[in-house]
């Protein structure tokens, strides 16, 4: 008798193959839902990236500046403005810009779009 009331419970709980089937396609309305359920936009996934970039360009410009001898010191091209400032600046530029792209809200939807999500 158990047996029979589990299999009874299980065929409830697995949708019929015919009604994956049938089902419709996901309208703009739950295409839109789907959205909001992300943390962060696209918008600013893409923000995420640039400001990325702009870290590794930071990074990429304090490389360098080694000597091929090691008995020579050669403080002008370790101590250069490239590599202490422009590229420090930039690699704080770009955390600030992270942290914009993170905290930045979405932008309202227009009047129109509004009207046509309503109807």
């Amino acid at each position: 008798m158990a047996k029979a009331s589990n299999q009874k419970s299980n065929a409830q709980r697995k949708p019929n193959v015919q009604q994956k089937a049938n089902a419709q396609p996901q309208g703009k309305k739950e295409q839109s839902d789907r959205e909001k359920d992300f943390a962060v936009p696209k918008e600013n996934y893409k923000l995420l990236l640039i400001g990325f970039a702009i870290i590794v360009l930071g990074f990429i410009l304090m490389a360098g500046g080694g000597s091929d001898d090691p008995n020579v010191f050669e403080g002008d091209k370790l101590f250069s403005f490239r590599r202490i400032t422009l590229s420090t600046i930039l690699v704080l530029f770009g955390f600030a810009f992270e942290i914009y792209a993170i905290m930045k809200k979405p932008k309202n939807k227009t009047k129109d779009e509004s009207k046509e999500n309503n109807s």
